[in-house]
């Protein structure tokens, strides 16, 4: 949701009401996140000169809860530790973030002064399980449209996990039916990326078909299992190297197409970023100091808010081999 006002404000707090009531969280639980978007919110409009706000339903396990992304291209924070200090220079904006920092279960800044700041909050009922895989996702539609043509999957399975990505042909219902039905195709399949993706593409015919990726990340060997087909990109980042990963030519659903397997060494740190077309294709993680050490989330966010290309349903997954505590 765009603010630019006040009064965007207001419509972001009936929205997030509405969000909590369909996830079945309590009185007290909605007060604690319209606390959060209230104040995140105001932030973006007084100190952002506007910019989006982006909500999503959250599931774990039997955990619910609610996420929240404040995105602006504002000045940013000259000093984000003095945030809830008292430092004169950012007091009004220390007084908004503290009462965010006592609300959130999870909470997370990335912020450059010049180009702009971007705060992830969680708020969970119940204390999700954790995982080995630190990750977060963000999936919005095409600007008017009510439902998105992209899904996207996380499984935890022995020893790992596997996450798809899929993105249908064009946008709207149609674009959904055809990304459900490559996506569920690949629920508890036995291991194999490239098997996975061959269901996928089974499952698909008859509708408009899908780019998809499956990615199966095996913790023993600290390793990654792709496959993919259509412009759904896959990138490792590191402190050392940026690792494109392989995407046959094809749609899933569409004539015949053979499901190819890469893999590819993933280990504790590094960042895994799968990002539907909705991203332009030239983005890149380098002019971001310091992003690819933050939240996940924050990660899917900035990349959206920089990168997006507006016209388009857009997904971005990132994950990072080893979870780590935020502390709020």
């Amino acid at each position: 949701m765009a603010v630019a006002d006040p009064g965007d404000v207001a419509e972001v707090r009936r929205a997030v009401a509405a969000m909590c009531r369909a996830a079945g969280l309590d009185k007290t639980e909605e007060g604690r996140i319209s606390i959060v978007v209230t104040e995140a919110a105001t932030n973006v409009v007084k100190h952002g000169r506007g910019g989006e706000v982006v909500l999503s339903p959250l599931q774990r396990g039997e955990a619910v809860g609610i996420e929240v992304l404040a995105l602006d291209r504002g000045p940013g924070i000259p000093d984000p530790a003095a945030l809830g200090g008292g430092h004169s220079t950012v007091s009004a904006r220390g007084t908004g973030f503290d009462a965010i920092r006592r609300q959130s279960t999870e909470l997370d800044l990335y912020t450059i002064p010049g180009q702009g700041t971007a705060l992830l909050s969680r708020v969970w009922r119940g204390a999700p399980p954790t995982t080995p895989l630190d990750l977060a996702a963000l999936c919005v539609a095409q600007p008017g449209e009510s439902e998105c043509g992209d899904l996207w999957s996380f499984e935890a399975r022995p020893g790992g996990g596997r996450i798809v990505v899929a993105d249908g042909v064009g946008h709207g219902p149609l674009a959904r039916e055809a990304a459900s039905a490559a996506l569920q195709a690949t629920w508890e399949r036995p291991p194999g990326a490239a098997r996975a993706l061959e269901e996928a593409h089974r499952a698909a015919r008859g509708t408009r078909g899908a780019a998809v990726a499956v990615v199966e990340v095996d913790l023993a060997t600290q390793e990654i299992r792709f496959a993919a087909f259509g412009n759904v990109a896959g990138v490792l980042v590191g402190p050392e190297r940026v690792q494109s990963m392989v995407s046959m030519s094809g749609t899933a659903g569409q004539g015949k197409l053979k499901p190819r397997e890469f893999t590819y060494r993933f280990v504790r740190g590094e960042l895994l970023v799968i990002a539907s077309d909705g991203l332009t294709s030239e983005w890149s993680l380098e002019p971001y100091v310091g992003l690819a050490l933050r939240h996940p989330g924050l990660v899917a966010g900035v990349l959206y808010r920089d990168h997006s290309r507006r016209r388009d349903d857009v997904t971005v997954v990132a994950a990072r081999l080893g979870a780590r505590s935020l502390s709020t």
